[in-house]
């Protein structure tokens, strides 16, 4: 196992598919020569050459028609939006197209693209680059939309994404570049659609993915020091939505707290808390609670855009509350 970022993770699985499949190639804004706006890509340009590391013009519709048609014609691009705000520009391309074309042509075509996207807030970025508009996504069906928390899930759940046949949104929390995990050095995939607890706990159930998974590990380490026994479950996967894990676990517990940078209306954390009612109604003991970023859009004040995003404290306040 070796102790690597998230973003070494993330430009490894692209690295080792592109040598294990010549018709997968990356597309996207400044991700060659410049090697990406996260430096995912660095490199890649003098290793793979043009005809693979594509600098593509300043227009999120070419993008994301582009790697469509590239994908129904038999490639595996990996499209790269600079910041998820920027894929309402190629929001046709997406859910309109990718997302439907094995349906609209009964089974006959696929388009097995990768949108890869860096999103959320906290890097002091203003209102238009700072959006976290997963549910927005994930609302459609035929596009599968994930948002691994740790460098182990980037790498193999971005692998898997390369080599299934369905399109995908690939969704990167601009702040979790730095984290560090363990991953395994050998090649390995990790399934979409599959929900993961990441720390066992009896008391109450913690949920979240992507920012939110991170603090909420942070919530349930402080917890412990004072006695709470917290289980936190990562959901990953957004689109499809696997609740088998949570279920489980609120089956354990009675009580869940629900985390997401997203805003609480009509948001991930919404889903989830009315699956949980439905699916786990005899188990409830108290309300479900949901820890979300205030509604309004992210100031670019460094203090003021902290006060707005979710933080450890705040999901401690909402576990006492319940307890």
């Amino acid at each position: 196992m070796a102790l690597i970022t998230m973003r070494q993770a993330i430009s490894d699985a692209l690295r080792e598919e592109m040598h294990r499949d010549e018709n997968v190639f990356i597309m996207g804004e400044e991700v060659g020569v410049w090697g990406g706006t996260y430096a995912v890509t660095r490199g890649f340009y003098d290793e793979f050459g043009p005809k693979r590391i594509k600098d593509t013009p300043i227009s999120e519709m070419v993008i994301g028609g582009a790697a469509t048609g590239a994908a129904m014609n038999g490639l595996r691009p990996i499209a790269e939006f600079m910041t998820i705000n920027f894929a309402f520009l190629a929001l046709d391309a997406m859910v309109n197209h990718a997302a439907k074309v094995h349906y609209m042509f009964g089974g006959q075509m696929r388009a097995p693209v990768v949108f890869r996207a860096p999103g959320g807030g906290g890097r002091q970025l203003g209102a238009t680059h700072s959006h976290t508009p997963d549910a927005i996504f994930a609302h459609f069906p035929g596009l599968k939309v994930v948002s691994p928390a740790t460098p182990y899930d980037a790498k193999g759940m971005l692998k898997e994404a390369i080599r299934i046949d369905d399109p995908v949104l690939f969704i990167e929390h601009a702040t979790l570049y730095q984290v560090r995990g363990e991953v395994p050095e050998g090649d390995y995939t990790v399934p979409l659609g599959v929900s993961d607890v990441k720390r066992e706990g009896t008391d109450i159930t913690i949920i979240g993915y992507a920012q939110g998974l991170q603090i909420a590990l942070e919530a349930a380490e402080q917890l412990a020091r004072e006695g709470i026994s917290a289980e936190v479950v990562d959901l990953r996967s957004l689109r499809p939505l696997d609740m088998g894990p949570v279920v489980k676990s609120f089956q354990k517990t009675f009580k869940a707290v629900i985390v997401e940078e997203g805003y609480k209306s009509y948001g991930i954390g919404s889903e989830v808390a009315a699956r949980l009612q439905e699916e786990g109604f005899d188990y409830m003991d108290a309300p479900i609670k949901r820890v979300a970023q205030f509604e309004v859009p992210l100031p670019y004040s460094a203090d003021l855009e902290q006060q707005a995003l979710i933080n450890k404290d705040r999901v401690i306040a909402a576990v006492k509350e319940i307890l």
